[in-house]
């Protein structure tokens, strides 16, 4: 009972930040425009200032709503990632999709000047999602063919990370072939982004992320089996292969269409999970999942806030705010447990 009351307040205390903060990050930016205008406008009211509506319809509202489905998707496909392989270091990137994306992206930009032809036929921004959805869908088909050959659970993991390394070398080479302006703009690429989204955009990132999502619900009861391992999960009449097929689908449709829309976005699938964790203290699914899918937005939507210095136009790339803001919260939460404080 009290633990049920705690973890009720904890998911009361995220779901009004993830709110708070939803308001906050439309609310600052280059242009501040008050809280009760965010709101009114976002209700129909309209904002007392025509300039603002538009600013708020047309551009805040789109990056806050890329932010949350960024960090829920992320968030989540880490859960899943660190279950299956029983491995705290694993991402969403540990299935080699990321990489593929990015080498993909990486010959659309780096390669024109090799090969003229494919650059002027990826040139626009649509080539770019295309591209890193078309490198994302190869890497997915390539893991689910060997998900079915190898009975390993740890052999994927392999087959990823040195999927990862190869991808890397190839987009070195090509970099050392490139010019000035093709380097700048892969790495801005690279940097990640979750501006410039039409709303086309935001729905189909949204309807293939929710899908995902959707697929990854199914396996909440299979993932506290699995964290004992295979032989644990089998005697419990689990089919192990078909729920990592799942489990590996869920993942690669997330991070996929997030990385094709957004670029690779680092720290928030592996540090997420391991927040929530250090904060419900349970290893129950059931209560993890939710819980990484709101905190997962909140930490998002705080970097992405943190991006935009209030009253400048200036932006900060959000893979970095993401490690910088990250990385020392985390290790802070873990030195305070270590203290006994969550115990």
């Amino acid at each position: 009972m009290l633990y049920t009351k705690r973890y009720t307040l904890i998911f009361i205390l995220l779901g009004i930040s993830l709110v708070a903060l939803f308001l906050v990050n439309i609310s600052l930016g280059s242009v501040s425009i008050p809280l009760r205008e965010v709101f009114n406008s976002l209700i129909g009211k309209g904002a007392s200032k025509s300039a603002w509506e538009y600013i708020i319809i047309n551009y805040r509202l789109p990056k806050a709503l890329t932010a949350i489905i960024v960090g829920m998707g992320l968030s989540i496909s880490g859960l899943l990632m660190q279950t299956l392989f029983r491995n705290p270091l694993a991402g969403p990137s540990v299935l080699g999709l990321s990489s593929g994306a990015s080498l993909m992206v990486a010959i659309v930009i780096l390669g024109a000047g090799i090969v003229p032809a494919v650059g002027s036929f990826f040139s626009s921004s649509y080539g770019l999602v295309l591209a890193s959805t078309l490198g994302s869908l190869l890497v997915l088909l390539a893991v689910l063919i060997v998900a079915q050959r190898l009975k390993d659970t740890m052999a994927i993991l392999i087959v990823g990370l040195m999927f990862g390394s190869f991808a890397g070398a190839i987009v070195g080479v090509l970099s050392y072939f490139s010019n000035a302006e093709q380097l700048q703009k892969y790495t801005f690429w690279a940097l990640g982004s979750l501006g410039n989204l039409s709303w086309e955009n935001i729905t189909i990132l949204w309807s293939a992320s929710l899908l995902g999502l959707a697929i990854a619900v199914t396996c909440i009861k299979p993932l506290n089996a699995m964290l004992l391992g295979e032989r644990y999960a089998k005697s419990l009449g689990i089919n192990f292969s078909q729920t990592r097929f799942t489990i590996i689908l869920a993942t690669s449709i997330i991070t996929g269409c997030i990385t094709a829309f957004t670029g690779p976005i680092s720290f928030i699938g592996i540090a997420v999970p391991h927040i929530v964790k250090l904060l419900f203290k349970t290893s129950s699914h059931l209560v993890l999942f939710w819980a990484t899918l709101l905190a997962g937005a909140a930490i998002m939507l705080i970097c992405d806030t943190v991006t935009q210095w209030p009253g400048s136009s200036f932006v900060l790339p959000i893979n970095g705010i993401t490690s910088i803001i990250g990385a020392p919260i985390v290790i802070w939460l873990l030195f305070r447990k270590k203290k006994g404080v969550f115990s």
